[in-house]
């Protein structure tokens, strides 16, 4: 956002602000479930034009699945449980310039449900070797905590 052109002449502090509020905003939409007449309304009590609410609001339909899925891990009733885990090799060759890049990255897929209410949609990530490994490392923290605090 600082990088944008458009934007240069707003003191910067005043465009983290800004999205910050955004963020809130759209967060708290996601967890009140909140249909688009309500947004639009919330919308207009903070004096935004019509253009921009008809904007924001596309905008926030296009990402409600998503939305979903990244409000229910972070403020489920319960965490969501991995239930299994594939991955595949990826290796770009070019990249939109048509420049040679030769950068192998690894896509993966988790399968997750919820004791609440039953299953999910995957969720799927890229990542490079290094990532994968820096997660896989942290995992196995996890589980050496996990087994030390049962053996106590």
């Amino acid at each position: 956002i600082l990088d944008d052109p458009d934007l240069k002449d707003i003191d910067p502090t005043v465009l983290k602000h800004c999205h910050a509020a955004a963020a809130t905003c759209i967060l708290e939409a996601g967890k009140q479930k909140a249909d688009i007449s309500a947004i639009s309304t919330c919308l207009e009590d903070c004096k935004l034009d019509k253009e921009r609410i008809e904007q924001f609001c596309t905008e926030y339909q296009k990402m409600t699945f998503s939305l979903n899925i990244v409000v229910s891990f972070s403020i489920g009733r319960s965490p969501l449980h991995i239930t299994d885990v594939s991955w595949r090799l990826e290796y770009q060759i070019k990249n939109n310039q048509l420049h040679k890049t030769y950068q192998p990255s690894y896509l993966v897929t988790l399968n997750v449900e919820n004791s609440d209410s039953g299953s999910h949609p995957d969720v799927s990530f890229s990542c490079t070797m290094e990532q994968l490994q820096d997660l896989v490392g942290k995992l196995k923290d996890a589980a050496k905590s996990l087994e030390r605090a049962t053996q106590m």
